[in-house]
């Protein structure tokens, strides 16, 4: 059966963006290093490069919010990685209802949203992909990892990725070091 996972980039004081919802100071680490990651823009140093690449790899299918489906205005039909997402909301957009989307809308909630998304993915990882979504599977128990990576910098305010969670206890499982960014996870001990 599939993991499920969460993956974001953090600011040291807790924060996934600025309070416009900008997240831009913490992807600065996309483009610091001298490794190209195929069919992206980024380049990123060897050691992120390697942390990305075995996660991309794994991943079968993707679970967020509507409110992240319609900041990435529908990633223009092209979701992250080419998997298909699972969009967790009470509107579903019609025009994606198509036999052909990338995109399945779940009014059912986030347990239901993780079930599909895990047949799906059949024996790859399930990731979440926004900080509501989170907070709600890490309420249900439904997540297996976490993983960070947190960037030097402080945003003092903005969107806070802990907030309206339980409180799991975590062991730490990875720590890399790239440039700009150091990439953390942690086992979710249910």
């Amino acid at each position: 059966m599939s993991k499920v996972i969460f993956n974001i980039s953090m600011s040291l004081d807790g924060y996934v963006a600025d309070p416009n919802d900008d997240p831009s100071k913490l992807h600065e680490w996309y483009f610091s290093g001298d490794t190209e990651i195929p069919g992206t823009p980024f380049k990123v140093s060897k050691a992120s490069a390697e942390v990305m690449g075995k996660a991309g790899d794994s991943i079968g299918a993707m679970v967020t919010g509507r409110r992240n489906f319609d900041l990435a205005n529908a990633w223009e039909g092209q979701p992250p990685l080419g998997v298909h997402h699972f969009v967790v909301t009470h509107n579903p957009v019609a025009e994606w209802e198509k036999p052909d989307s990338p995109f399945t809308f779940v009014p059912e909630g986030i347990e239901k949203a993780i079930a599909k998304a895990k047949e799906l993915a059949g024996s790859k990882t399930v990731c979440i992909s926004s900080p509501s979504i989170l907070q709600q599977a890490l309420k249900a128990g439904l997540v297996d990892e976490m993983h960070i990576d947190l960037i030097s910098v402080l945003l003092c305010e903005g969107k806070p990725l802990f907030a309206n969670t339980s409180e799991p206890e975590l062991e730490c499982i990875s720590s890399v070091q790239g440039t700009g960014v150091v990439h953390l996870g942690f086992k979710v001990v249910n």
